[in-house]
């Protein structure tokens, strides 16, 4: 019922810029919140910044500074702005979504995944 689908990864030197996006899609009554994460290889997911609809955003104190987490509430479009990208930077990056559908019911959402690649 519900898609999160992501674009924006790509190749980018280091202190570049570039912008993810995220549309989620379907039976969407309610957003709790939406969110970045990210994974480098051999390592554990974390999380990049996370924006509640009612609340405070939160931030990687990695990040802080360099990256911009957006909502678009009318398109349910979340988006990450990040500058002075760095090597560290390089992972694959996830949308998350915490959703009241029209069930009624809560769930978790994640997106497929795009590839982010700091390098000269």
């Amino acid at each position: 019922q519900v898609q999160l689908v992501e674009c924006g990864g790509g190749l980018v030197q280091p202190g570049g810029s570039l912008t993810l996006s995220c549309a989620a899609s379907g039976s969407i009554a309610r957003i709790n919140a939406m969110g970045w994460y990210r994974q480098a290889p051999g390592k554990q997911r974390e999380l990049v910044a996370t924006m509640p609809t009612i609340g405070r955003t939160i931030y990687a104190d990695s990040v802080k500074g360099r990256f911009t987490i957006s909502r678009d509430n009318t398109k349910n479009t979340l988006y990450l702005r990040m500058s002075s990208l760095e090597p560290e930077d390089t992972a694959v990056y996830y949308c998350n979504a915490d959703l009241i559908l029209w069930t009624g019911s809560r769930q978790d959402y994640w997106g497929q995944g795009t590839q982010v690649t700091v390098s000269s």
